[in-house]
């Protein structure tokens, strides 16, 4: 068990807000194994860090992103929505996890590549998200690691998935039993599973033997992954 990666969706997101520098400081305090963040290209090209198309949702402004400039989203939100830079800077040394929410351009990839790469950062970040995105990110970095997301039970079709080349297939966690995680091994994959937040769903996918969970609570799955193992019946 103590295999599993413990990956934190968006940081610590029930104790601070999602995608903010606090918010990825807590959940490694808390002991996550890695840190889960959106990253959106603001209108001058600047990758930062949000999950929504707009700013509605978090900071109350209704401006889609990709209308602002990075310091214009800087002004809006007092700082706190960080640059990608700024988020590598504060997570040195741990797993991120970079999830690309409607990047399906090469030229926008190649822009969170190269943050990336500029940070040095390049062995300790992976990408997940669907297949237009992780083709344009394969066609942007030909030795990105790659966690290739699926919303279907459907297995991905092989000519995917010798463009992508995933190490990953990154599933929600409701669609995973045992004989897809079964599978997903048995092709010689990693299996990652998001978001599951309950103690029950957590220990129904660490007894399915899967490799990676992301989860709100990483605190919470990390006291499952560390105690005393008994298998659900």
């Amino acid at each position: 068990m103590q295999n599993l990666t413990a990956v934190a969706h968006r940081g610590d997101p029930y104790r601070v807000r999602e995608n903010t520098i606090d918010s990825l400081r807590s959940a490694l305090d808390l002991g996550a194994d890695a840190v889960e963040i959106d990253v959106r290209l603001t209108r001058d090209g600047v990758p930062v860090l949000l999950h929504d198309a707009t700013l509605k949702r978090l900071w109350d402004h209704d401006r889609p992103l990709r209308s602002l400039s990075a310091d214009e989203v800087r002004g809006l939100t007092g700082g706190r929505i960080p640059t990608l830079a700024e988020a590598l800077a504060a997570t040195d040394g741990s797993r991120v996890m970079i999830d690309l929410p409607g990047t399906r351009d090469v030229r926008e990839a190649r822009r969170v590549v190269d943050a990336v790469r500029e940070a040095g950062a390049r062995e300790r970040v992976y990408y997940c998200a669907g297949a237009e995105e992780m083709l344009a990110v394969r066609a942007a970095d030909a030795s990105a690691e790659i966690a290739l997301t699926r919303t279907t039970l459907a297995p991905a079709r092989p000519v995917l998935l010798e463009a992508v080349r995933p190490r990953w297939l990154n599933y929600r966690f409701s669609l995973v039993d045992r004989a897809l995680a079964a599978r997903v091994h048995r092709d010689g994959l990693l299996l990652s599973v998001w978001t599951p937040d309950t103690r029950r769903s957590m220990r129904r996918l660490i007894d399915l033997g899967v490799d990676s969970i992301t989860t709100n609570r990483v605190d919470v799955l990390r006291a499952l992954r560390e105690a005393p193992y008994t298998r659900e019946r």
